[in-house]
């Protein structure tokens, strides 16, 4: 019987839409917002695109590889903006505010369709909910939920970047199971990567997995598509299905 349903945040609550002209654009507002504090970088918008696309990638590798997530602060010294040596101490005051924009002006965010109706139907269902997601910011995903009005619902948001833990380590999915008081038997999770999601709920156990399909991601998970690679217990194209997914699963 599942009572409990964790959910991934972006490509699965939201789209994360990527636009040609995303990094260069971000990189002129990093820019001028790193002036503001004193901080000039010697560099043009396009250059600063390419290496920070660059470094990013670089920390996407390397985090996964380690399943861990560093402090804000690191990442954007040791990693994002590594060739300016800027100093921790410089940094440290506005890491979490570039974190923020990084993932929220930087991209597109599109609430999938019906999501507010879909999450008020599992709360009427009596099903509790809660979000795990990997993120450099600490404070996007409050701010994301109370902007798509479903912050009352999530009875608690566990991330990478509080953590330290990343997907698919099951510390992750663990923490938010005590902070719940819960079991990995009745907890469903529901998110859109194999690499991340489907294999990190399954290393923690949990009772459903529920991936909801992203072609947008396919790059990034397929390396992940043998046999022995752990599977989905469900697949849906629509965030909207999933009631009737867990409807089903209670039932039988």
């Amino acid at each position: 019987m599942i009572t409990t349903v964790l959910f991934d945040l972006g490509g699965t609550l939201h789209s994360v839409i990527r636009k040609a002209d995303s990094m260069p654009r971000f990189a002129e507002r990093l820019i001028r917002r790193l002036s503001d504090y004193g901080i000039v970088l010697d560099t043009t918008p396009e250059a600063l695109a390419v290496s920070l696309h660059e470094n990013a990638e670089a920390y996407k590798h390397e985090s996964e590889r380690t399943k861990t997530e560093l402090p804000a602060v690191r990442i954007w010294n040791d990693w994002y903006l590594k060739e300016f040596h800027i100093g921790e101490e410089r940094l440290a005051p506005i890491a979490e505010e570039l974190s923020f924009l990084y993932d929220y002006d930087r991209l597109t965010l599109m609430r999938k369709p019906r999501l507010r109706e879909t999450i008020e139907t599992l709360h009427a269902m009596g099903l509790r909910m809660g979000i795990v997601s990997n993120i450099i910011s600490t404070s996007l995903v409050p701010h994301m939920l109370n902007e798509y009005g479903i912050a009352q619902y999530m009875e608690c948001t566990v991330m990478s970047s509080a953590a330290g833990y990343r997907k698919p380590d099951p510390r992750i999915f663990e923490i938010a199971l005590r902070e719940m008081g819960v079991t990995a038997e009745e907890t469903c999770y529901v998110g859109d990567t194999i690499s991340r999601d489907v294999i990190g709920a399954k290393n923690a156990h949990l009772g459903l997995v529920v991936r909801l399909n992203n072609p947008s991601i396919a790059h990034r998970d397929a390396a992940f598509q043998g046999a022995d690679v752990p599977k989905a217990d469900v697949v849906i194209s629509e965030l909207y299905e999933l009631p009737d997914v867990l409807r089903s699963f209670n039932r039988q």
